[in-house]
């Protein structure tokens, strides 16, 4: 392995600085001339995660329906705007601060004052901001989908910013920050499965308990879990399966990256990433086989590959590759599974999944890391250590089981309450009109922007066309049968 720059330039060298150096007087690439290959491996990595963002975005428009999809598409670049600011303004320095509390860190770095050269690992720490910016942007972009149909856009903004200060923040300080107390306390968290995918997910239940259940979501009649909400088809599959697909290949920077480094362990990671992504199609498809009794979706496949990524990104960097299939499969069987029933059992309209695929899939993978992390998979990086269950560090399971509890509690209480306080606030109530929602978001909230044919559509109506088609239909189908019965009565 490369020599650490941290063993070059720290802080008993003569013309150390807390940015790692001052580049007037010296030449701070010095110390990194060995590990330069980390440093391209990780600004490769930051930079492959990007199209997670369309594709979520993409992957949720095509959930929704036509007459809101484009709002989502905002709601994504929008977020991909907002977050970055809040990074550097402060969210940074209150997740990675190296004078965090074991909770939260400080603002030493508010407005990245001397995020420049000074060593993580084998990686400048400009680097590293980089990188995990792009985590916190992916966090936000999918918890924003539990206010899908219903929720006026300059509040949920205003949410976004408030939330990833006070609820990612704090989730990565505690994960990632090697003051922070579930790092400290030992729970393994490779990518992100707490911080990303179970704080997105639980964020998105509370958004969606908050804001309450769409008009017209239920079905008629009662049931012992409640009643059932609809679940209407994806209005465009296509649109799903580009976004998983963009979403697929980010995925190999969100995982691959997480090592730090570019080792063997960083490749382990790529495979592993791949291999559950594959089996988690196969999971979810063999349960929609005997739901849907012999056919498939398209979109089913696609959210089986979601929830195998979900799933396999705590893990990645630690369990043996055919655990990593295991991982997959299983989760989506378990959330496929339970798709029919946690809506009704927790009575909360959330209908792209978002709790669902990334909740549920993130607390499988973090359990079943525990489960199966092995100390050799995480040795091939030269330098790291990490068991479970399988090399009978049976304590690991608990560790981990204090992550998803931690992460879910503090992520639900404290997101409720941050969406009244801002509900509170003049001009800025949550949940759209009902108006609003019947004619769709993209109409009321966006200039001039839909998905195209709805809108083709809402204009044929609104100019009496479409009604006037529908009557000269009616026309022909008469005439025709009236000719029909001409016909009939000639030949008899």
């Amino acid at each position: 392995m490369a020599t650490y720059p941290s063993d070059i330039f720290n802080d008993t060298f003569p013309l150390w600085t807390d940015a790692g150096g001052n580049s007037q007087i010296m030449d701070v690439n010095v110390a990194y001339a060995d590990s330069v290959g980390h440093q391209v491996w990780l600004m490769i990595s930051g930079a492959l995660i990007m199209p997670i963002i369309p594709g979520i975005g993409l992957f949720y428009a095509g959930e929704a329906r036509r007459k809101s999809a484009m709002s989502i598409l905002w709601q994504s670049m929008a977020i991909l705007g907002l977050i970055p600011f809040q990074w550097f303004f402060w969210g940074y320095s209150l997740a990675y601060a190296s004078d965090a509390s074991p909770f939260i860190g400080t603002l030493k770095n508010f407005g990245l004052k001397n995020v420049i050269a000074a060593p993580v690992g084998y990686i400048p720490e400009i680097t590293y901001c980089f990188f995990q910016c792009m985590f916190c942007v992916e966090t936000v972009i999918i918890m924003i989908g539990g206010a899908f149909e219903r929720a006026k856009l300059l509040p949920s903004m205003v949410f976004c910013f408030c939330w990833a200060t006070i609820v990612y923040c704090p989730i990565a300080c505690w994960t990632w920050n090697a003051n922070g107390w579930l790092y400290t306390l030992g729970a393994l968290d490779y990518a992100g499965g707490g911080p990303v995918h179970i704080a997105s997910g639980v964020g998105s239940l509370a958004l969606a308990f908050v804001l309450g259940e769409r008009k017209g979501s239920q079905e008629p009649g009662h049931r012992i879990l409640g009643r059932k909400f609809r679940h209407e088809p994806a209005h465009s599959p296509l649109m799903i399966y580009i976004g998983t697909i963009f979403i697929w290949f980010g995925w190999f920077g969100f995982n691959g990256g997480s090592s730090l480094n570019a080792t063997v362990r960083a490749g382990y990671a790529l495979a592993n990433t791949n291999l559950a992504a594959a089996t988690g199609i196969l999971g979810w498809n063999c349960v929609e086989y005997i739901i849907y009794k012999g056919k498939f979706s398209v979109s089913g496949s696609c959210r089986g590959v979601m929830v195998g990524l979900v799933a396999i990104t705590p893990a990645a960097g630690y369990v043996p590759i055919y655990f990593g299939a295991v991982i997959g499969f299983v989760a989506a069987v378990i959330v496929r599974g339970l798709d029919d029933y946690v809506n009704r059992l927790l009575r909360i309209d959330e209908g792209l999944m978002v709790f669902k695929n990334h909740a549920i899939g993130g607390a499988a993978g973090a359990v079943m890391t525990g489960l199966f992390a092995a100390n050799w998979v995480t040795e091939l990086d030269g330098v790291s250590t990490a068991s479970g269950w399988v090399d009978h560090n049976y304590v690991q399971l608990g560790y981990q089981l204090a992550e998803v509890c931690a992460i879910c509690g503090y992520t639900f209480v404290v997101s409720v309450i941050l969406i009244y306080i801002i509900n509170y606030i003049p001009g800025l109530q949550f949940r759209s009109e009902e108006i609003e929602e019947e004619e769709g978001l993209d109409a009321h909230y966006l200039y001039k922007e839909g998905m195209g044919d709805y809108e083709l559509f809402e204009m044929l109506k609104a100019n009496g066309i479409l009604d006037a088609m529908i009557v000269r239909g009616q026309q022909l189908i008469e005439s025709q049968g009236s000719d029909s019965v001409a016909s009939i009565a000639k030949d008899e």
